[in-house]
């Protein structure tokens, strides 16, 4: 009889240690993922960084502020495809893809007005 309850609690622990291990890997596949979207989510909002710090004044305010909305858009669009690639909310889902929609309009816009107004070089 002891012979059979060893067994048995031998077989109960690989178990309950299999089990464990698949509910640790599922939560670090989840934590990867999880880190994954974070990165895409911030990954734009960085390149705006350093393209807007890399920028000198011009003394001109309207050309530097489409020359530094660029990059706030260009990110926006970024972050909403992310969101699009990662995100289950109807709702939110729906905002990214009018961000997307409004933001490469604004960005066409401003693209066109620098063609127009920047100093030739």
């Amino acid at each position: 009889m002891k012979k059979y309850a060893r067994s048995i609690a031998i077989l109960l622990a690989m178990i309950t240690a299999i089990g464990l291990s698949a509910q640790q890997q599922g939560l670090h596949s989840d934590h990867v993922a999880k880190e994954n979207d974070w990165s895409e989510l911030t990954a734009g909002m960085e390149k705006m960084h350093v393209a807007m710090g890399a920028m000198e004044p011009s003394g001109n305010s309207d050309l530097d502020f489409v020359k530094l909305m660029l990059p706030h858009h260009e990110a926006a669009l970024d972050m909403a495809r992310a969101e699009l690639l990662h995100g289950k909310d109807p709702q939110m889902r729906r905002l990214a893809q009018e961000i997307i929609t409004d933001q490469q309009s604004e960005i066409e816009l401003m693209q066109l007005w620098l063609k127009q107004h920047e100093p030739h070089r």
